[in-house]
């Protein structure tokens, strides 16, 4: 048997293995059949969200028409101290070009919007911006979005958004806001506005608790 003082001494140099953060809700389509999204575990709440493939690639496909705004929600219901997120594909037609998102706290919650048209990401509450940062966006590739809400020790409540065409989603937010009034408790959502007329897809959707 060690020695007590070794035996501490062994303990304090040993590396401390932070865990992943707690991963709420996760999906990447590879077991879900082609078709409809299934209800549960998600709600759409407008549009022809369809899980189909693309060769090896699997995701959910929102049709080029008609051009209207449309979500589906996913994950569970919080107020606030989680992080949504996903990739999102679309391409735009000559100065036609498509807008989308990820959202929290349900349908009438927030919603980080990349918005070609104005080289612009956007951050809504409800139907109002309420930040906005210069973004480049390229069509025909896969962007990663996330949208974190968390309560700070003041009582208020920030949001940061981050976004990135290929590659993974970048280490420090492009976007914040703070609010001293959280919105309700919701479900995380996904969003789509194919005015390019072109399909929009989704993939990797991941709802993350917050330390």
């Amino acid at each position: 048997m060690k020695p007590f003082s070794l035996l501490v001494g062994s303990l304090l140099l040993a590396p401390v293995v932070l865990g992943e953060p707690a991963a709420l809700f996760s999906e990447d389509f590879t077991k879900l059949p082609d078709g409809e999204l299934p209800d549960p575990p998600f709600k759409v709440l407008d549009g022809q969200f369809k899980v189909m493939a693309d060769g090896d690639q699997r995701f959910v496909e929102l049709p080029g028409a008609p051009l209207e705004s449309y979500g589906f929600l996913f994950g569970p219901a919080n107020p606030s101290g989680v992080e949504a997120s996903a990739r999102i594909f679309g391409t735009k037609t000559g100065r036609k070009f498509p807008t989308f998102g990820v959202g929290l706290n349900g349908a009438s919650g927030y919603r980080l919007q990349v918005s070609p048209a104005k080289n612009a990401l956007e951050l809504f509450r409800g139907d109002e911006v309420v930040a906005t940062t210069a973004f480049k966006w390229t069509s025909g590739e896969w962007t990663r979005l996330s949208l974190a809400l968390r309560a700070e020790k003041d009582g208020t409540f920030l949001l940061e958004g981050a976004a990135t065409v290929g590659g993974p989603t970048p280490a420090t937010a492009l976007i914040r806001h703070s609010e001293t009034k959280v919105q309700p408790a919701g479900k995380a959502g996904a969003w789509g506005m194919p005015f390019s007329g072109t399909p929009i897809r989704f993939d990797d959707l991941k709802v993350t608790k917050l330390d």
